[in-house]
Parts: C-alpha cells; structure tokens; sequence
C-alpha cells in the first residue's frame, strides 16, 4: 500500500479539505466509485482493495454493489427527476400498488408498517435523515402530551446534529457545548450494567425514573412528560447494551404513568443485531420507532393515535419524494426477508466473537449483538493504534465511546469474511 504522503488518496484528502468545513473522518480512505467492489471488498483510489467492516456506520447495510439490491434496480430506468416534493405528490408504477416490482415510498412505508405491527404501529413518516426522523418522534410525542414540559434522555445518548436532537445527546460535549437546549430536558443514567447496578440507575428499591414521579424525590408531573428516549444499543455512545432490567422499568413506568417511549434505532435497526429491530430482543414496547441509515430514508414509525391527525402539522418537501432511496431500502427490506438475513446475523456475529482471540492485555472487553460489534481497549489511544493498524492491513474499521472499536459487516457476510476480519484484526490488534 502506498504511503498517503504520495499517494492518489492524499490529493484527493487536500483538494476536499480546500473548502470543506471541519468534520470527522474515520482514516484517509477515499472510495474509487469507479472501481471495482462487492460486498464488504472495496477498492480506493490508489487500487487498494480493503474489507470494509464499518458498512458506511451501518448505511450502507450489505455493503458494496450487492445483487440482492443491484439485479433488482436493473430493471428501472433512471428518471429525472430522481427526487420530488414527496409529501405533496405522489408517485407509483403500473396499476397495482401492492403488485409493483418498483416499490417507492409508498412501499416502503407499508413494510415498515409490517415488519413493527408487533407494537400495534400502523403510521409511518418519511424524511431524509435519521435526526429528522428522531425530530419527528419528538414532535408528535410533545403533539400528543396535552401540557408538555419535559422529556427524558440517558447519559452516553447520541440522537443526532441538529439543535433539537442534540438537546437529547450526552455522548460528548463536543456535539453540544454552546449550543442552545431545549427547555425540560431531563438526563438519567443509561443501565447497562450486568448483575449489580452501578451506574446509580437502580437504587434503594427503586430507580431514577420512577423517582422523578414517587417517593420522596418526586418533582415531575408524569402528565408534563412529553416522552423518553433511548436507544436499545448505544452507537456512538460507545456500543453499550442496555440491560434487561432497566428496559423492563423503563417498559413498566412508562406503562404506569402513560409515557411515549422513542427507540433509537437509526443505527442499530433493520436487522443489525439480528432481530428487524433492537428492542426486538427485550420486553420493552416503544410507542415510536425511529429509523434511517440502512433504510437510506429517515422514518418515524408509530401509531397513528400518536401522530398528530391535522395536516401538515409535520412536513419535509424531500421527505417522502427519493425515488431511489425508497425503493433501495424497500429492496433492502425484502432481501433480509427473502435470504434470511437475520439469522444469518446472528451466526456471523457469533462466529466472530467465538474467532477473535480476546485473550490479550489491551482488549477489556469483546461484546456484541447480531452484527453490531465491538471490542473495547484499555486506552483510546490504543484502540486509535488499532484503527490505523487495521487500515494498514487492508480493513476498515470506526471508533465510538472513550476507548471502542465497532464493527458492522454486512447482513450478508460469509463465514469466511467474519474469518478473514477476525484475523486481520488480531493482527493489528498485536502490532499496535
């Protein structure tokens, strides 16, 4: 591999940075779109070919030109325009909507609906990113509260950029300091502890969320609380997995005091974990379900005594209207359905922790859930050694948390693909 110094990778790294404003890059990898990729195998601009274990944070969730979304868009001639005025207009092929080999948002919506019938959600709304789907689930939380005042978050919560999500987002002072809140926004440790309770969620016989409403600590009318919202696994946060028994009080003080419970499932949604959704794997029944990444659309799915019944209370001009992306996570959504992808998620993602060798001084700890991975290094700086070991040999790979290396293959990863990463990152575990 070529040194970046002289290197295709570092013109191409300069001449983006000439006007772009400061952002987080991963490592100075620039895809060739040109050249040739399949599956988690991708080559950049110097043609080096890399495995791609970061599935683009899990957007891009069967990785490089996959025939189980490509064989499918060969048949649909691109138009123009490929993106329209979605909620005022609406857009469809042939004369059966349910018949269609074309689907669009239209389909789409309706699969959601079906893949999270399980909550008695049957409403869907599309945007275009995954902050504007979070800021939709609060919109019709507070549309739905008769006197809002206040919402819940947890410690180590990322929800999104813009200035309403990031009023819910406790993952680092980086994302928020000096920015504006908004106003009643409450924060409560987020239980992921196994065993004994550490984290000071549980205590005395009772938790902090139920402690806002009873007891002596009592100070919040449950009847002001607009909603409260988690994610299942924590993304950014650093891949923690809440623990069954602080989602089941969640569950059952939301059930008691009527809250809108929000899932966070933009990352760890549409089958990452092996299930169609995170909270899949536990008791807890949410009221709204936010979505995107995988989808390659924003969606606020709910039901439809949640969503406000005026119209245009909520709204998007490209919502609704991406042609392609529609039909991309539609195509998406059926591959997992038609090629078992779920399941084939589970086995990898235990494959790899089974395969990778954690027996080594720097790693604290290998945890993960379908194929929503991570292993956790004693120092940042370390896991930072791996990332660039990583790419030294050919993979990919992201950071998240303080001290945690994620990785997100695709659905549709072989046995011998988790085999080859586990390896490479063994490898780059003992160099660094």
């Amino acid at each position: 591999m070529a040194a970046l110094s002289d290197s295709n990778a570092r013109r191409w790294v300069d001449y983006h940075h000439e006007v772009a404003a400061p952002s987080e890059y991963s490592h100075e990898f620039v895809w060739d779109v040109t050249a040739e990729a399949a599956g988690p195998f991708v080559t950049d601009v110097d043609g080096n070919v890399f495995l791609d274990f970061t599935c683009h944070i899990g957007a891009a969730p069967l990785g490089y030109n996959n025939p189980k979304i490509l064989d499918k868009l060969d048949a649909f001639d691109l138009v123009d325009p490929m993106k329209i005025a979605g909620q005022d207009l609406y857009f469809g092929t042939g004369d059966d909507p349910e018949a269609t080999e074309l689907p669009g948002s239209s389909q789409l919506m309706h699969r959601l609906r079906d893949v999270s019938a399980q909550y008695g959600m049957d409403t869907v709304f599309l945007s275009n990113s995954g902050a504007e789907a979070i800021e939709n689930a609060m919109k019709i939380s507070y549309a739905n509260t008769a006197n809002p005042k206040y919402a819940v978050t947890f410690t180590g919560a990322f929800h999104g950029r813009t200035l309403g999500t990031l009023s819910f987002t406790r993952s680092g002072d980086t994302y928020t300091r000096k920015y504006p809140e908004v106003a009643g926004t409450r924060t409560l440790p987020y239980c992921a502890c196994e065993g004994d309770c550490h984290c000071g969620f549980f205590r005395d016989g009772s938790s902090a969320l139920r402690d806002l409403f009873e007891g002596p600590a009592k100070h919040l009318d449950p009847s002001e609380v607009a909603f409260v919202v988690l994610e299942p696994v924590q993304g950014v946060g650093g891949y923690h997995f809440a623990s069954d028994r602080f989602l089941r009080e969640v569950d059952a003080v939301a059930e008691e005091y009527g809250l809108h419970v929000v899932v966070d499932e933009i990352q760890s949604g549409v089958g990452r974990t092996g299930e169609m959704w995170a909270v899949d794997h536990t008791s807890l029944a949410p009221d709204v379900i936010a979505s995107a990444k995988a989808l390659r659309v924003g969606a606020t799915i709910s039901r439809s005594d949640v969503f406000p019944s005026e119209p245009n209370r909520i709204g998007s001009t490209w919502g609704a209207g991406d042609i392609l992306a529609s039909m991309q996570g539609a195509f998406t959504l059926d591959a997992i359905e038609e090629h078992g992808l779920l399941d084939n998620a589970t086995e990898r993602g235990r494959q790899f922790i089974e395969t990778f060798d954690a027996e080594r001084d720097a790693v604290a700890d290998v945890r993960g859930r379908g194929l929503m991975l991570a292993v956790e290094f004693d120092t940042p700086e370390r896991r930072d050694a791996v990332v660039k070991a990583c790419l030294e040999r050919g993979m990919l790979t992201i950071g998240c948390g303080h001290s945690t290396l994620r990785l997100l293959p695709p659905l549709d990863a072989t046995e011998r693909e988790i085999e080859l990463g586990a390896s490479i990152l063994s490898e780059a575990v003992d160099a660094a």
